[in-house]
C-alpha cells in the first residue's frame, strides 16, 4: 500500500471520525461563515451546551476547530489545514481509481467485438432468448 506524505495516520483518523457525524459537519459548515460561540453552534440542534462542547472537543482533537476563551464565552473558529490533509488523502485515491477506470475503458474500447458487454446473448436451442 502506498503511504502518503501528509498528516500522521492518527490525525487523519481523528478528522474522518469527526466528519463522520452530521452534527459536527453542520458545525463546521456554520464555522465556515466565521467565528461562533459554543451557544451559537448548539442553537440549531436540540442539545445542551455540554453536548455541543463534546462535539467541539472531537473537532478540536481532529485539528478542525480552535477554541478561544474570552471571559465566559468560548469562541470557535475553523482551522482548514486538517481538511486540506484529508482532501489530499482522498484526492490520491480519486486519481488512483480514475487511472484504473481509464485503463478499463481503453481495454473495453480496444476489445470491440470481444467486449462481453457489447455482445448479444447466444440463442437458446429453442430459438428464444428468455
Amino acid at each position: 500500500m502506498v503511504e502518503l506524505h501528509t498528516a500522521p495516520a492518527a490525525q487523519l483518523d481523528a478528522v474522518f471520525h469527526a466528519l463522520g457525524d452530521a452534527t459536527r459537519r453542520r458545525m463546521l459548515r456554520d464555522l465556515s461563515d466565521g467565528e461562533r460561540s459554543v451557544g451559537e453552534l448548539a442553537a440549531p440542534f436540540d442539545m445542551s451546551l455540554a453536548a455541543a462542547s463534546k462535539h467541539i472537543k472531537a473537532l478540536e482533537k481532529a485539528g478542525l476547530v480552535r477554541r478561544q476563551v474570552r471571559g465566559r464565552t468560548h469562541l470557535c473558529r475553523l482551522e482548514p489545514r486538517a481538511l486540506e490533509d484529508a482532501h489530499e488523502w482522498i484526492a490520491f485515491y480519486e486519481r488512483f481509481w480514475t487511472a484504473r477506470l481509464d485503463v478499463l475503458e481503453g481495454l473495453l474500447r480496444q476489445g470491440g467485438a470481444q467486449n462481453p458487454f457489447n455482445q448479444t446473448p447466444p440463442k437458446t436451442p429453442e430459438g428464444d432468448n428468455s
